[in-house]
């Protein structure tokens, strides 16, 4: 079973937390439901390292705001962990596992109803933030970009809804894939999760493909070891394509240029 986790103060996560808890029993803190639970934490999600010292579920599905500095309109996605520093919770070069089955569904089911959404940009973004030190997947589910999405009931209502429905349902497993380059926002894997047959992993963008060596791409195949493909951006990888297909060399990932 799955835990739905926002934080209290987050009024986009609140919202969609206080719409689905609508339907669900109130048991202390948790909020239980038949296919899924939820709880409203006093923290920050991105710094929910500590989730499993009280909460012992299969995955935990966040939900938030989504900000950004150029203002574009987005709904969100994107799987947790940091390829350097930690400026916003989790641990440096430490990356979570992803949630990939769950994200394609979601995304998918986004795109369906993107008639609703005609104002957004729907996306999956880059791995990036916390909390990166759980061990079960975990995944980002985002609503942009400004307060005036965070407090707009319906439209955080109708996300909830759709978050409800996929996590109501039982999820279709796809080949998972690591992804290599592209920008935070990268339209090639977002295409592959929309309309290919892969679902993804950590996707590292090509800023951070300087960060990687053979201790931190051991750490991200190990948190990602259902994956049996390497997706590559080749155009979007920068400098840095000779040491990554050498670093992939040693494995048995397949490799697909995009």
């Amino acid at each position: 079973m799955e835990l739905l986790v926002a934080y209290q103060n987050d009024p986009a996560g609140h919202n969609m937390a206080k719409f689905i808890s609508q339907s669900m029993e109130k048991d202390g803190e948790l909020y239980h439901g038949k296919f899924f639970d939820l709880v409203m934490i006093p923290t920050p999600t991105i710094s929910a390292d500590w989730l499993e010292e009280k909460f012992h579920y299969d995955g935990f599905i966040f939900l938030s705001k989504h900000a950004a500095e150029s203002g574009v309109l987005a709904l969100t996605c994107h799987s947790t962990g940091n390829f350097s520093e930690a400026k916003f919770g989790g641990k440096e070069r430490q990356v979570a596992i992803p949630h990939p089955h769950i994200q394609k569904k979601y995304l998918q089911t986004l795109w369906e109803n993107r008639d609703d959404f005609s104002d957004f940009q729907i996306t999956i973004e880059a791995t990036h933030h916390g909390p990166t030190d759980l061990n079960k997947p975990a995944l980002f589910i985002e609503i942009g970009t400004t307060e005036n999405q965070w407090n707009d009931t319906k439209l955080c209502d109708s996300i909830a809804k759709i978050v409800s429905g996929v996590l109501s349902k039982e999820t279709k497993t796809y080949p998972v894939a690591i992804c290599f380059g592209e920008t935070h926002y990268p339209e090639k894997f977002t295409k592959e999760l929309l309309e290919g047959k892969l679902a993804l992993g950590t996707v590292i963008p090509k800023h951070s493909l300087d960060f990687l060596d053979e201790d931190l791409f051991s750490h991200i195949l190990e948190r990602n070891n259902m994956a049996k493909t390497a997706l590559l951006d080749w155009g979007g990888m920068g400098p840095n394509k000779q040491k990554v297909l050498n670093l992939l060399d040693k494995t048995n990932l397949e490799i697909i240029k995009l």
